[in-house]
């Protein structure tokens, strides 16, 4: 048996099928990330899975979540994810007391560089949105990092992708035209999501879906005033070119990479932070059912309280009473999963608890 996983009594995030939850490893005190996915819930959605897990097990980039580990019980699978406790892209937009187009402009440049090496390995993410953009750490100069690889997709010789899949608002014409598509799809998302950073609304939308679309499909949108006043026509025209509804035209990663915007300096440094910030908080309320902190609000809470080994990164040690050791000998475990490690080593083998669905609201 290993006994190399410390769980931690903290929900992070809870899904339509999942659950993440932390961890921490014992020999190092670095803290992950473990996403608990009922087999129950995964009837049918074999398929999904397996392709995450595939993807993920391709990739490794700076700008990307790893998967470190994969554990498999008779109940449930847990993918054992590296920790981003930075939060995410809207929060953090939100806290800051100047922002600029330079730094929408940064922002961009290292999500194009990411999906361009993703599009470089046949990689197709798919569902590309403010959301699954985390910032590592809490850190000023903190890089942005892409999750969620749920919808993902490996373009295979020849396939052609079709399955209509997104996200309301940032999903490509194409797809709700149900045409056949290509990694053309993530440069569009990226189009609407430098739109939001530089005025803080979505370019397309509507309380009805039909018409939402119908404006999606026809590439309807506008740089409105007063919110567009203050940005730069080379931001616009960098927009106008990732948001093309002709797929075959629309520019693509390296493209973007190249634009005088992204790789000149064109962006200007004028602060846009109340404008921006604003209209974030009027169209990107966060939902009511998102209560229970986060890995966030937990490292900030350590921090504040200055427990732990008093390490100054983005991993610090969960000290007690914050934290419990749920791995146990088989004979004590209870209703405890026995898991077994899908690669790696020979005879791995741990026992934990079930993942607790505990928020640490009260603590905070």
């Amino acid at each position: 048996m290993c006994d190399c996983l410390t769980f931690v009594l903290c929900l992070c995030s809870r899904g339509a099928f999942s659950e993440v939850v932390l961890a921490e490893e014992k020999r190092t005190q670095k803290l992950v990330a473990v996403k608990c996915i009922p087999k129950k819930a995964l009837e049918g959605k074999e398929n999904s899975i397996e392709n995450e897990i595939a993807v993920l097990h391709k990739i490794k980039h700076a700008n990307i979540v790893s998967l470190e580990e994969i554990f498999d019980s008779k109940s449930h699978l847990y993918l054992v994810m590296q920790l981003v406790s930075g939060g995410e892209l809207f929060d953090r937009i939100i806290e800051k007391g100047f922002y600029t187009e330079k730094d929408a402009s940064k922002l961009i440049q290292q999500i194009l560089d990411a999906v361009k090496y993703l599009h470089d390995m046949g990689i197709v993410h798919r569902d590309l949105k403010p959301e699954n953009l985390l910032y590592d750490s809490m850190e000023d100069d903190s890089k942005i990092m892409i999750s969620d690889f749920g919808l993902s997709k490996i373009e295979g010789s020849g396939s052609v992708m079709s399955t209509a899949c997104g996200t309301p608002g940032y999903v490509a014409p194409e797809v709700l035209a149900q045409k056949p598509y290509s990694k053309a799809v993530d440069c569009w998302s990226i189009g609407v999501i430098a739109y939001i950073l530089l005025c803080g609304y979505p370019p397309f939308y509507d309380e009805n879906d039909a018409k939402l679309f119908e404006q999606i499909l026809k590439a309807e949108y506008e740089f409105d005033s007063p919110y567009w006043d203050d940005i730069s026509d080379s931001a616009k025209d960098f927009i106008v070119h990732l948001m093309e509804k002709d797929p075959n035209i629309r520019y693509t990663c390296e493209q973007a990479l190249q634009h005088p915007w992204i790789a000149g300096d064109t962006a200007l440094d004028k602060n846009i932070h109340e404008s921006v910030s604003a209209q974030i908080k009027k169209n990107f309320a966060k939902s009511k059912w998102k209560q229970a902190f986060n890995a966030t609000a937990v490292v900030r809470h350590m921090r504040r309280l200055q427990l732990g080994t008093g390490q100054d990164g983005p991993n610090p040690t969960l000290p007690s009473p914050y934290h419990t050791h749920l791995l146990m000998p088989e004979e004590d475990a209870g209703s405890s999963h026995v898991l077994s490690h899908t690669h790696g080593y020979k005879d791995f083998r741990l026992t934990l608890t079930p993942c607790f669905s505990l928020s640490v609201r009260g603590l905070l």
